[in-house]
């Protein structure tokens, strides 16, 4: 099992003091969270969040994704860095690739592209994108993005983006990981027929079950499963050595920790060494506990 440090929404100036932390203690991965702008007016309703709302995103800092996976990569030598998620349909494929394959070059490999679909018709009216066909053209970018980061000439002609022969150069020495986010059967259907991995949001334990067992399923349907696949969870489970054991052995390669709830009204105003000691103790009593 590999563990993933999640924090989000918090002062900027802690990022780089607790990616450094968390890969002291022993942490594969810190995620960063991905937000555009927040709407003065909006009737949208968030699809994770127990009642919708997306009033708990009013006044939080997000620093842009791609600038804090920069500033983490530079200031670790061995954490993996990813968006959790990246809202990718509302950007354009040709620049995230070039963004996600030089950060993947600086870090040495150690960027993974998680990638989702923005739930909210204003990230898509805010970036001058169509909100309709937005699965479809989600499916373009992450092709176009895989076909970039490849290395050597690569051209797509799809519905929505039509791009010449070109080369992007540096490109990553190792195959870029594309990991999928979202719920729906549609998002679990491109996880496993585009993308490298899944990523799960969250949510009751009877959810997650369902979700596991349909992407098993839709990995048995394929020919050739691409493997491996990662599996990245969020779950009371990952608290302790037993539901580590038991997410383990239903095939979830990552687990997604914080120590914060994320969909808490008001600023975070928990101190940096408070963060830092919950991340260590977790590392002492979970990390350290289970098979590496």
């Amino acid at each position: 099992m590999r563990f993933t440090y999640a924090q989000s929404m918090t002062d900027p100036a802690h990022y780089v003091p607790l990616a450094r932390a968390a890969e002291a203690a022993g942490f594969t991965s810190m995620c960063v969270a991905d937000s555009i702008a927040y709407p003065a007016e909006s009737d949208s309703t968030y699809p994770y969040s127990p009642d919708g709302s997306r009033e708990f995103l009013e006044d939080k800092p997000f620093v842009e994704a791609f600038v804090l996976s920069s500033a983490l990569a530079a200031a670790t030598t061995t954490l993996r860095v990813l968006p959790f998620v990246l809202k990718l349909a509302i950007r354009p494929p040709v620049l995230v690739a070039k963004q996600a394959g030089s950060l993947a070059c600086l870090s040495g490999n150690r960027f993974a592209l998680g990638v989702g679909i923005s739930p909210w018709p204003e990230d898509f009216a805010i970036m001058g994108v169509p909100f309709e066909r937005r699965g479809k053209r989600m499916d373009e970018c992450v092709q176009i993005i895989r076909g970039l980061c490849a290395g050597g000439y690569f051209e797509f002609h799809g519905e929505f983006y039509d791009i010449q022969r070109i080369k992007l150069t540096p490109a990553p020495t190792e195959p870029l990981p594309i990991l999928v986010g979202g719920h729906s059967d549609a998002a679990l259907r491109r996880a496993v027929r585009l993308g490298d991995g899944w990523m799960h949001a969250g949510g009751d334990d009877a959810e997650l079950a369902r979700l596991l067992d349909r992407i098993d399923e839709l990995r048995s349907e394929r020919d050739d499963p691409r493997s491996p696949f990662e599996i990245h969870v969020v779950a009371p489970d990952a608290y302790s050595l037993d539901g580590v054991k038991r997410l383990e052995d239903r095939g979830v390669t990552d687990v997604i920790v914080g120590f914060r709830p994320s969909y808490r009204h008001g600023l975070d105003v928990e101190p940096l060494a408070a963060k830092i000691d919950r991340l260590e103790q977790y590392a002492q009593t979970i990390i350290a506990g289970s098979p590496r």
